[in-house]
């Protein structure tokens, strides 16, 4: 009897691994959104953007007038058709914006007055096989919400993974909180999860001040704590410490808010695409949360919310990591967070150069606000302050980027095209966010994530 019961005290047992970092730099900046739901008017009419889904060649397979169901697909991937994206809403089909050379901008769609859903049909997790989650997730419009390492782009529907990773874990400045996002929808994120591991072992990462919440107990996935400063709730670090990918191999990469969209699809039959947002930044007269779906306007989420509609930059996303956006544009398919922020165009500078800038933020000690210590919270601008000029191999990336990589030579080799070299110095690891940090804190003022991009686009190319 006291045997069973030791068994069973084991089997609750939750084991959490724990990565230590040390490199990185936090950014604390002024509006972070409080933890509440506002309000917010409905839409009358939703956009799914292809750039979104970095990576596919989309093929709309829509006409305008025509009558769509939530589940839907608006366009497809051009490469492997069975890969759809649904549509958030049901309604008619307004528009399929182009621009230049026909590229599609975006599918409009304008809602009905009550919503109509595809059913997919409820589906017991637990007993799913890899080809009907794959199938699933493939007939509903959403798999095309999982990335893949290398080249950071859409996965490709008939490549088996060696893993996939979740970050739980978001630490870019103005970041919205998944614990707080996870609410209410505990029991899809575990579906989803369960699901997933059907096809390839899981890795969950958080971070410590979530080690205790209770993403630390989720079943059927490999749960580690990443203790240190952002980028660690960057998805390409955690891979880079606990599976790195060589060329060959893949790795599945899932943002945490799409494994609910997995999760709702199992468990209801239904496509969902409702998620938490964070409305955040120096600029909105009150942080907060708003629920809305995926392809919102974005002037409905800061709508009487801006403190000014002059001097702003509204971004799609957080502010090192997401577009500039207009009022017009739309809430992005992965995007956690709308931030405001001064633009600064209408700073005065004049003597700038030689003021002591005892409140503003530095992390090299150019200016004297290093000697009154950490302040609580910045209220930075989205000014670069300096042009773009030769790059300085100073070390500067290294000291942020927690990779077992050498980045400033990385870079250069992107730069120069040497192929050979990138492999040799992980250029499969890596994404685009992973210089977020490096690009902050460039005296040289290169666009490293832009670089970074093209660089895997070409890399992809040359090797298809």
């Amino acid at each position: 009897m006291f045997q069973q019961g030791y068994i069973d005290l084991i089997k609750n047992v939750v084991m959490v691994n724990l990565v230590k970092l040390r490199k990185g730099l936090d950014i604390n900046l002024v509006g972070r959104a409080e933890e509440k739901l506002i309000n917010v008017p409905q839409a009358q009419e939703y956009a799914l953007v292809p750039d979104d889904f970095a990576g596919i060649t989309p093929k709309v397979v829509v006409h305008e007038g025509d009558i769509v169901k939530v589940g839907d697909a608006l366009f497809v991937n051009k490469a492997f058709p069975e890969e759809g994206f649904a549509s958030p809403v049901s309604g008619t089909v307004t528009a399929v914006v182009r621009g230049e050379r026909r590229k599609v901008l975006c599918v409009k769609v304008k809602a009905d007055e009550k919503q109509k859903f595809v059913d997919f049909g409820k589906k017991d997790v637990n007993r799913l096989s890899i080809e009907e989650v794959r199938t699933d997730l493939l007939n509903a419009g959403l798999f095309g919400y999982i990335n893949q390492l290398p080249y950071a782009i859409t996965t490709n529907p008939g490549i088996s993974p060696k893993a996939i990773f979740i970050s739980a874990l978001r630490d870019k400045p103005l970041a919205g909180n998944f614990e707080y996002e996870l609410q209410g929808n505990e029991e899809y994120f575990q579906a989803g999860v369960t699901a997933l591991s059907k096809i390839a072992k899981v890795y969950l990462g958080i971070g410590k001040h979530q080690s205790n919440s209770i993403l630390a107990s989720v079943q059927n996935a490999e749960v580690t704590v990443f203790d240190g400063p952002c980028p660690a709730g960057n998805v390409g670090v955690q891979v880079n410490h606990l599976s790195p990918v060589n060329k060959g191999e893949t790795v599945w990469t899932v943002d945490p808010s799409a494994v609910i969209f997995f999760g709702r699809l199992f468990l209801t039959g239904k496509v969902d695409l409702h998620k938490k947002v964070a409305v955040a930044g120096s600029e909105i007269k009150d942080p907060a949360y708003v629920d809305v779906l995926i392809g919102t306007p974005l002037g409905i989420l800061v709508k009487d919310n801006l403190k000014a509609t002059h001097h702003v930059r509204l971004i799609n996303g957080n502010p090192l990591l997401g577009r500039k956006a207009s009022l017009k544009d739309y809430l992005g398919a992965h995007t956690s967070e709308v931030t405001a922020i001064p633009e600064g165009d209408d700073a005065d500078e004049t003597l700038g150069w030689i003021r002591p800038r005892i409140s503003q933020f530095s992390t090299n000690r150019s200016y004297f606000s290093w000697l009154f210590g950490k302040k609580k919270a910045y209220n930075l601008d989205a000014r670069i302050k300096g042009s773009e000029r030769h790059m300085i191999m100073s070390g500067e990336y290294d000291k942020v980027l927690p990779m077992d990589i050498l980045g400033e030579y990385l870079i250069k080799a992107i730069i120069t095209g040497d192929i050979d070299k990138q492999e040799q110095l992980g250029i499969y690891e890596i994404s685009p966010e992973d210089f977020a940090l490096a690009e902050f804190v460039d005296s040289s003022k290169l666009p490293l994530q832009k670089i970074v991009r093209e660089g895997l686009n070409i890399l992809r190319k040359e090797n298809a």
